[in-house]
């Protein structure tokens, strides 16, 4: 894994965060509003300290289900306190009281049918609430860079969850890339993993060269809120204020087979990121496995962004994003965050 880079320049504090799983807060964004009807049975849930595969687990043995018939828009990690949605196909619409699925990890805040299963990504987002400790560092350049964030957005990595326990999930790609037989829930994994780690290096050196958030020849953009893609263009007027007011971002590559749609500077530039040995690797096992090209936006502003500080060393942050980034993002803006629960995750 490579070393990210900073967009906003040296860090600026040592913080430890999850000291307690109310230190991470995460309530997932509805994307549609409960039908009222149907044979989905609708289950807004807060659990605390159990991952989303264990409770889904337990929701199916609840209404006596295989754990095929629960289903989930995102996945949210363990050591935290989260809110999120799972759907129960129950066509006699007949189900236990869902009070029986409270206990010490679980708590059903809400019930109501629905006319179709939950699909996955099927969220409008996550709102967060984090808790830092034991910072080392000056608030008052704290506060500043959180408020240029706030104005400016940040460079939109993919988390180091999405690359497994010590960055383990490229070498595990590599090597089923080689040959190496893997169950097809692991495979999906590995695939995105490798797809990630590419990208992630395309949007450091971008960051390296000062132009994450800025046009380049040859850029494609995705328009804010979608992954709908268009361009390349030339550069206009129109378009620097679509760029000025977030409305659209640049992009870079999410690796599969395909013509790489960007051209000129933005081209080269993706290309070059990626041609080492190991991401030549990755490139050609993504092109095996049939992926196709997609885009992923190289800029992110995070909404609804405010803190607050608790005590002299200990601080609140709340912001919302959009599905698919990360809050982790966030925090490597900061400086060195040890994570004492264990990695955060995004959806």
């Amino acid at each position: 894994m490579i070393p990210l880079p900073l967009a906003f320049g040296a860090p600026l504090l040592t913080a430890k965060i999850r000291t307690v799983p109310e230190d991470f807060q995460v309530d997932e964004l509805p994307a549609f509003e409960p039908s009222g009807e149907g044979e989905h049975l609708l289950l807004t849930v807060c659990k605390r300290g159990a991952n989303t595969v264990h409770v889904a687990k337990q929701i199916a043995r609840w209404a006596g289900l295989p754990e095929m018939g629960v289903s989930y828009a995102g996945m949210k990690d363990r050591h935290a306190v989260t809110t999120q949605r799972f759907s129960v196909h129950l066509p006699k619409r007949v189900a236990p009281d869902p009070a029986l699925l409270n206990d010490a990890e679980i708590e059903v805040l809400e019930s109501t049918w629905h006319n179709r299963k939950l699909q996955r990504g099927a969220l409008a987002g996550n709102r967060f609430k984090l808790v830092l400790r034991d910072i080392q560092g000056d608030a008052g350049l704290i506060d500043a860079r959180l408020a240029q964030i706030a104005v400016r957005g940040l460079p939109n990595w993919f988390g180091e969850q999405r690359f497994g326990r010590d960055g383990g999930n490229v070498p595990a790609a590599l090597a089923m890339f080689q040959g190496r037989r893997m169950r097809k829930d692991q495979r999906s994994l590995l695939l995105s993993a490798a797809r990630s780690a590419l990208f992630n290096q395309v949007l450091a050196a971008r960051v390296e060269q000062g132009n994450w958030d800025s046009a380049l020849d040859g850029e494609v953009w995705m328009l804010d809120g979608s992954r709908s893609v268009f361009g390349p263009e030339a550069w206009s007027d129109a378009l620097a204020e679509r760029l000025a007011r977030f409305d659209i971002h640049p992009s870079g590559p999410l690796w599969g087979e395909g013509e790489l749609r960007s051209t000129g500077d933005a081209a080269a530039l993706e290309l070059g990121a990626i041609s080492d040995e190991q991401s030549l690797q990755l490139r050609a096992g993504l092109e095996d496995a049939r992926l196709k090209q997609e885009r992923r936006a190289l800029r992110l502003r995070p909404a609804l962004m405010q803190h607050q500080w608790l005590q002299p060393d200990v601080l609140e942050l709340s912001f919302a994003l959009p599905p698919g980034c990360y809050a982790t993002a966030v925090l490597h803006e900061l400086g060195p965050v040890q994570d004492v629960g264990g990695v955060t995750s995004g959806d």
